[in-house]
């Protein structure tokens, strides 16, 4: 069976630029964000929604597909509840512990609902959910044997800020040199600081006379994941996803402003767990850095179980679990179709 993929998603989205440069196909659809907007900017988004379903609904009966997939953001929305009147199977694919509010929602009329934290198994009907956990690229999926030893016995960083950075992660790792300087010859330190820091964060390690690999952005951080004794970095679905994969254990510092939260609740699960420490950004300073650096060195057996655990929690088979629950779907629009002609003389298509 031959599957057509095609993504869904607005002129404004990361995706709009991402996409079509790997070459999948993108279809934009007008929508907007509701959460947080005030005054004018609400209406303008109230406004865009009846839009953005005519948009969703002709789009989805031009190509008739089997199966749309929706994994949150205001995006879904009109998209899988056109999917919804139109019959066709629907897929959601929750990434954080604590859902938002178009997955909940959608979450109800799904067919299937797949999860990446156990916690979130309360907010959607039981008979559908599935946990799968989060689908990360196959490079981070390899077993932990490949995970890279430093051969100098040196103690491996790497700093994490996302892909834009995070300004008080970056302040707060130069601040912790003062106090790592009498161990500077056994670290090395991997630091993605983001466009805006990278020339500031640069010149703090050289003033302090540390050697770092400093980047706005690591292109192999799947590489840089199986050298790293130590993740500093935030608390998105996503890089926890790698990092458990990986099994690395992690100082987590969630993401302040997120949505519901989301973040400190995907690191809280992954502190209860013992794979992880929790500083909310709030709190975050040099000196928090530097002692679980420390402790890193000095007391490995602590963290070979931190490890362990860390292990244990990643979801390497997620996105072949996330691909049989999609087939599986497809099978059942398949059998739909031949029985009553739903959709006749069209091959499987997914839509996300």
């Amino acid at each position: 069976m031959s599957i057509e993929i095609t993504f869904v998603g607005t002129r404004q989205g990361i995706e709009s630029t991402v996409l079509p440069k790997e070459g999948l196909k993108l279809k934009t659809i007008l929508s907007g964000g509701l959460l947080g907007k005030k005054g004018a900017s609400r209406w303008i988004s109230w406004s865009k929604l009846p839009v953005g379903m005519a948009q969703s609904m002709a789009f989805l009966i031009r190509k008739r597909p089997d199966l749309v997939v929706g994994v949150g953001g205001y995006v879904s929305g009109p998209l899988v509840f056109s999917a919804w009147v139109l019959r066709i199977p629907i897929l959601i694919h929750e990434q954080n512990s604590i859902p938002g509010v178009t997955n909940r929602l959608l979450g109800k009329i799904a067919d299937k609902v797949a999860i990446s934290f156990r916690m979130s198994k309360k907010f959607f009907p039981q008979a559908t959910v599935t946990e799968t956990g989060n689908m990360i690229r196959e490079e981070m999926c390899r077993p932990r044997e490949e995970n890279i030893k430093a051969a100098d016995g040196k103690t491996r960083v790497l700093v994490l800020g996302g892909s834009q950075g995070a300004h008080s992660i970056n302040m707060a790792m130069l601040d912790a040199l003062d106090k790592l300087s009498h161990v500077k010859g056994q670290l090395e330190i991997v630091h993605q600081t983001g466009e805006s820091d990278v020339t500031q964060v640069k010149e703090g390690y050289a003033k302090k006379g540390f050697s770092a690999d400093v980047h706005a952005f690591i292109d192999d951080v799947g590489e840089q994941y199986r050298k790293a004794s130590l993740v500093i970095c935030r608390a998105g679905a996503t890089t926890l996803a790698e990092v458990t994969a990986c099994g690395k254990v992690s100082l987590l510092i969630p993401f302040p402003y997120a949505a519901h939260n989301h973040q400190e609740h995907n690191a809280r699960a992954v502190e209860a767990e013992n794979a992880g420490e929790m500083v909310l950004d709030k709190d975050i300073n040099g000196e928090l850095i530097a002692k679980s650096i420390l402790e890193t060195m000095d007391d490995p057996e602590k963290m070979r179980a931190m490890e362990d655990n860390s292990y244990r929690l990643g979801k390497r088979e997620a996105t072949e679990e996330v691909k049989r629950l999609c087939l599986e779907l497809m099978k059942d629009a398949n059998n739909i179709s031949n029985s009553k002609e739903k959709f006749p003389g069209k091959n499987s298509l997914s839509c996300f």
